[in-house]
Order: C-alpha cells, then sequence, then structure tokens
C-alpha cells in the first residue's frame, strides 16, 4: 500500500564503517540507509525530500517512493524476503532459503567485471546478505561488505523478471549444481518454492504485476514420492546391525537405545535426540510407551536463535502443546532400561548425549552407523543402499507396521504424518518380503486353476500336427459340430 505519511530525520553520523545514516519513516515504520560520505548521504535523502515535495506517495513495505520501489534490486528485495520470513521460519528453513536466494541472486548477476572470487561471493550471499541473525549481530569484515557491494551493483532489478526469458534462465539455473552436473529433483523442488514465494512477495508489494513463473513453460525434475525399498531392512537385518553399533565401541554402546529408537518406534532422529527419561514409560514386562513433545533437528548454529547447532522446536507440523504417545514394544523396553542402567541420563534428562553431556552431535552417530554397517552386513549389502543411512530405519518401521496389517491410521499417528503422506511415501514392503508374497500369489493360482478358459488343457491330437491355444481347440470344436 501507498502513504502520504512521511517523516525525515537529520543525518545520524555513527562510529562504524558506514557512518552516515538516513533515517525517516513512512505510515509509522522507521527505515534507514547508511553511506560512507555525507554527500552520498545527503544526496539520497533530497532525493526522498524531492519526492514528499512533489506529491508522490511512498510504499509502506519498501520506504521508497513509488517510483524507486518498481526499480528495487533483486539483492535488496531478496534481503527484505530473508527479513519476513525469518521471525516464525524454522532453522532449517533459513538455511535452505538462504541456499535458494543465493543461486538466484548468482544467476541474476549482469556485470562480469572487478567480479569477487567466487567463494568469497557465495559467503557473502549466503553467509551475511540472507542471514538476519549475522546481520543484526554487527557489520561484515570488510571483503564481504565490498563483495556485497558489488553484488548490489551488479545484480539485476527486480522489475527485469518481468521478462519471460530472465525468469526461465534463472529457472534453469536452480536445475544445475556448481560442477554442472543436474541437481537433485527435491533440490531444484526446494529452491524453485523459495523462488517463487520471493517473487509472491513482489507482486504483493507491487514491483511486478504477477508472478512470472505462472507464465514460464517450465517443469521441474519429477520428485521421487515413495521411498526406495532397497533401503528398508527387515528384522533380522537391524537386530544384526544393532549387535554392530554395539561392537563399535564405547559410543556404539551408548547409541543402540537411540538406533532402536528409530526402528521400533520410528522417531525421527531430532525427536530421538531430544528424548528424555521423563518422557518414558518402561515396565518391566510388557509394552511401555514414550510421550514426544519435542524434536531437535541440526541446522547449524548459524541459523538458530540461540547459536546453538540442534533447534529445540515442537514436533514436525504439530502445535508447540501437541504430545504424540507411541506404544514401545518390549525389545525397545529393554533397550531403554539396559541404557538408562548402564549410562544413566544427563542433567537435563537427555538419554542420549555428547561425551560433555550436551546434545548428541549427527556427525557422531553417523559414523557409528558407517561402522556398524561394515561390521554387520555383508560386502554387497554394504554396497548397496540398505539402511544407508540412521533415517532409513524408520522407514523400515513404517513397512513393518503396514506388512504387519496395523491400519495405516495408527501407522500414521505413530509417526507423525498424515495418512496421505504414509500412503504416499511409506508404504513400501519389507526387504526379503517379496518371496513370501509371491508364495501367495502361487497358491492363489493354484487354487483357481482349470477354472478360466485360458487354463492349460489335454491336447487333442488330429493329424500329424497338435493343435495349440484356445483359437485351434475353437475350430476343431466347430468342425466336428
Amino acid at each position: 500500500m501507498s502513504t502520504y505519511d512521511v517523516r525525515m530525520w537529520a543525518i545520524r553520523k555513527r562510529q562504524r564503517r558506514m557512518p552516515y545514516q538516513v533515517r525517516w519513516s513512512v505510515a509509522g515504520r522507521m527505515f534507514a540507509e547508511s553511506f560512507g560520505t555525507k554527500a552520498l548521504a545527503e544526496s539520497f535523502r533530497s532525493q526522498l525530500i524531492s519526492a514528499t515535495r512533489s506529491g508522490e506517495p511512498f510504499d509502506e513495505v519498501t520506504g521508497l517512493p513509488e517510483s524507486r520501489a518498481r526499480d528495487v534490486g533483486w539483492l535488496d528485495h531478496a534481503i527484505s524476503y530473508v527479513d519476513v520470513k525469518w521471525p516464525r521460519a524454522a532453522a532449517k528453513s533459513r538455511k535452505s532459503t538462504a541456499e535458494a536466494l543465493t543461486t538466484v541472486t548468482l544467476a541474476l548477476v549482469v556485470s562480469r567485471r572487478d567480479r569477487p572470487a567466487e567463494p568469497m561471493l557465495r559467503e557473502a550471499l549466503y553467509g551475511w546478505a540472507f542471514n538476519a541473525g549475522r546481520r543484526a549481530a554487527g557489520e561484515p569484515p570488510q571483503e564481504i561488505a565490498d563483495a556485497l557491494a558489488w553484488a548490489g551493483k551488479s545484480v539485476r532489478p527486480v522489475s527485469a523478471l518481468r521478462d519471460l526469458s530472465v525468469t526461465r534462465g534463472v529457472l534453469d539455473a536452480l536445475a544445475v549444481r556448481l560442477d554442472g552436473r543436474p541437481a537433485a529433483a527435491t533440490t531444484v523442488y526446494r529452491k524453485r518454492a523459495v523462488f517463487y514465494n520471493a517473487l509472491g512477495l513482489a507482486v504483493e508489494r507491487r514491483l511486478l504485476p504477477a508472478n512470472p513463473i505462472d507464465q514460464v513453460q517450465w517443469s521441474a525434475p519429477e520428485v521421487a514420492q515413495a521411498v526406495d525399498r532397497r533401503v528398508v531392512a527387515g528384522p533380522d537385518q537391524v537386530w544384526a546391525l544393532l549387535d554392530g553399533v554395539r561392537e563399535a565401541g564405547r559410543r556404539g554402546d551408548h547409541l543402540a537405545a537411540f538406533f532402536g529408537c528409530m526402528y521400533f518406534a520410528g522417531m525421527r532422529p531430532g525427536e530421538a535426540v531430544a528424548l528424555r527419561a521423563s518422557q518414558c514409560v518402561l515396565p518391566a514386562n510388557g509394552w511401555g510407551r514414550v510421550e514426544l513433545t519435542t524434536s531437535e533437528p541440526r541446522a547449524g548454529a548459524a541459523w538458530t536463535d540461540d547459536g546453538e547447532a540442534r533447534e529445540s522446536r515442537e514436533l514436525k507440523r504439530r502445535s508447540v502443546a501437541e504430545v504424540r504417545p507411541v506404544p514401545i514394544p518390549p525389545e525397545l523396553v529393554d533397550l531403554l532400561r539396559r541404557h538408562l542402567d548402564r549410562y544413566g541420563a544427563a542433567a537435563d534428562g537427555r538419554l542420549f548425549r555428547s561425551g560433555d553431556g550436551g546434545p548428541l552431535q549427527e556427525s557422531t552417530y553417523r559414523q557409528v552407523w558407517a561402522k556398524a554397517r561394515g561390521l554387520a552386513l555383508t560386502k554387497a549389502q554394504a554396497a548397496s543402499p540398505l539402511a544407508r543411512r540412521p533415517y532409513d530405519l524408520r522407514h523400515g518401521a513404517a513397512s513393518l507396521w503396514l506388512n504387519a496389517g496395523v491400519p495405516p491410521t495408527e501407522v500414521a499417528r505413530r509417526l507423525g504424518h498424515s495418512v496421505a503422506v504414509l500412503l504416499r511415501v511409506y508404504a513400501n514392503c519389507v526387504d526379503g518380503d517379496q518371496d513370501v508374497v509371491n508364495e501367495r500369489i502361487a497358491l492363489a493360482l493354484s487354487a483357481s486353476a482349470g477354472r478360466g478358459t485360458l487354463a492349460p488343457a489335454p491336447v487333442e491330437q488330429h493329424g500329424s500336427e497338435p493343435a495349440c491355444g484356445p483359437y485351434a481347440d475353437q475350430s476343431e470344436a466347430t468342425s466336428d459340430g
């Protein structure tokens, strides 16, 4: 929206690399722009004053005169998009947004003159421009600031995306990795979604008349919906892997129950990391229960609000107060009771932790899992996708439950999914179950043998050549008649 409610302040000087700051408000919202010299600051301020005196409305979102707002540079718009999304976004979403916007921004560069080194330019965009937390913490190093200044001058304005060939060029760039090979379908899909939403904000701010992606005949690679059934391990294979985990040293023995949580309770790794002793009901006999309330996915310290590598948050796609109770079989009850007897719980109650008592590190349990696969699997299995990642244990849990005849609604509830997602993604057979299925089909075919017109029948000999097939039989019957 536009408004004429604009107020200006005098130029303020601060003890910073960009010392001269122009401040103004639009409809009560404060805006500021910093410059390296007083002359530049005065020039910018005079442009704003001139717009107010000529009666030009100001854009409430960008804070600029309406005519100037239409020519907002892509980098400025992308930064403002990050600032809009940052407060409510999960840490992993912040990181993936920065990755996508870095690719888009580099695809919109039009100048090669004095271009910074590629690693420096990417670090400036990914690590600073599109990281609101780092920008708020202080001024960037000089080389980062110089790279951002170059990008601000060398990247197309948002209005350039009205040219559909420019939009198509960006989409094509999203589908290619740095080494020139095709990017994974999931990566392309995710980056395109960020680009689309950023353009949607540009439409909302009236920088574009419509989202140009909707007008480009371009399709992202198909994303595989179902889990590759080759990764799914059966119960015997999982027990062998858990034995391999125990054989992988003291850290492995400490993590046996951690991996067990992913298979026997279908937990996500972040949910198992966040599991506390107070959330576990572990009877001496029979089934127990875990009450899942939080998850701690890892995104990196640069993307969380508290500077920790893991972000403590509500369960995926659930409200903050929602609890997901999951019954656990005696096998997992025994694993957890053994773990508590041997290792106890950390000071904050968590079951699985690092050597110093903090949150479990992803690198630690990935190394243990890789070692366990080498110990437990055959050479051929270890080279295959079978249970390649710890997360594949969760796929195995879903497949086991579904093949055991557990109703999809209950499987989805235990996994924390919708039924639609469950049936689309997790409905895979356990590795090694194909022989059982084939036997059932063979029995069904044997039971129906001889009942259809195509069933094998005795062949009568007529002359020197045997009749074969139903049509031959019919011709003989007709001639006999």
